[in-house]
């Protein structure tokens, strides 16, 4: 099999998180250079993980290494000038971090260059890797639940933190049915200034192809489960049947209670959201990414075009309650420039 060629730009936590999913799969993969900011950050990973090539300038260090995998950890407000750099340069393959834009717009722009130049990208929605995700996959197909009727998530982060994460969870187990409507509500500007600027809460219902209605909460208002020192991995998502439902936790808890289950609530915890469980979960989807550009006839769980998607109905959520009104997709003609900046100045500050 072969072994690809990847430049990674970003040394924070999130890219360091990276690094190791490519090292654990060093038979797919070989890291050939690092870029930074950071001149120390860089010698000491030159140092630790022998390194050949490190960098201070993510152009020169495409334009001179010519990776097969373009991996990059950097914050929302820096994509496209990134996804044209690894277009210029060759790239076969990008690994990014979510959001996938800023704007709608910048995410249409990115989908469009990626298809016109082959490359393929994936986006971090990692948790579908966790095994408690696998187990309420799993209990889906086999269909234990009956049909699909409803899908409900829910993550005590904000919409383009969390609510990245777990509308693509919900295309995901639903098969990539994608959503014909969608129906939202927001408030509170606190959070339109964070790194992954959202409304404080946000509340959405939509309708999927074929007939599967979804609910969203993200926010403050979100039901708690855990424990506040577990905010991050507090999320669910719930898949309601015709026969049973079933839900799975980041924290590693699932649940279900299905035709088989014989009036109890099947219940277990797996591995939780701990360093070892995203380093499992890393290595998993980092090997994907291999097995994808292997085969040109395979696709990855975490592909950007269901991310595209799952942005269009981050953006659906914020314009239907700006615009108080039903939004319908596929979205077409006029497109809010900033629905952000729009949430800044005309949203309420809460009490």
């Amino acid at each position: 099999m072969p072994k690809y060629k990847v430049a990674l730009l970003g040394l924070g936590n999130r890219g360091m998180i990276h690094l190791k999913g490519f090292l654990a799969n060093a038979d797919r993969f070989e890291i050939s250079a690092v870029c930074s900011s950071s001149e120390q950050k860089l010698q000491d990973l030159k140092g630790r993980y022998g390194v050949p090539r490190v960098y201070t300038d993510a152009e020169t260090m495409l334009a001179e290494v010519k990776p097969d995998v373009f991996c990059f950890a950097t914050p929302p407000t820096v994509r496209l000038p990134l996804i044209e750099l690894a277009a210029k340069h060759g790239v076969r393959a990008i690994a990014m971090e979510k959001p996938i834009a800023n704007s709608l717009q910048e995410a249409r722009a990115i989908g469009q260059l990626c298809r016109e130049r082959g490359i393929r990208a994936i986006v971090c929605h990692q948790q579908k890797y966790l095994s408690s995700f696998d187990k309420l996959q799993a209990v889906v197909r086999s269909g234990d639940i009956g049909d699909i009727v409803h899908i409900h998530a829910k993550t005590r982060g904000w919409l383009y933190n969390s609510g990245t994460h777990f509308v693509d969870y919900m295309l995901w187990i639903n098969g990539g049915a994608r959503a014909d409507w969608v129906v939202g509500h927001v408030h509170g500007k606190e959070k339109l200034d964070d790194s992954h600027p959202s409304p404080e809460y946000a509340l959405a219902e939509m309708l999927f192809a074929g007939g599967v209605r979804g609910t969203i909460e993200c926010g403050y208002l979100s039901p708690a489960y855990l424990t506040d020192d577990k905010f991050w991995p507090d999320n669910r998502l719930t898949v309601y049947g015709t026969h049973g439902y079933a839900w799975a936790e980041t924290d590693g808890r699932w649940a279900a209670f299905t035709r088989s289950s014989n009036g109890e609530l099947l219940q277990g915890q797996d591995l939780f959201w701990a360093p070892l469980a995203q380093d499992l979960i890393q290595s998993a989807y980092t090997r994907d990414l291999a097995d994808w550009l292997d085969d040109e006839r395979a696709t990855h769980p975490c592909n950007f075009d269901v991310s595209e998607h799952g942005y269009e109905i981050l953006y659906a959520i914020c314009s239907s309650a700006m615009d108080h009104a039903r939004v319908d997709l596929p979205l077409e003609g006029s497109i809010e420039a900033d629905i952000i900046a729009r949430m800044r100045r005309e949203l309420p500050v809460t009490s």
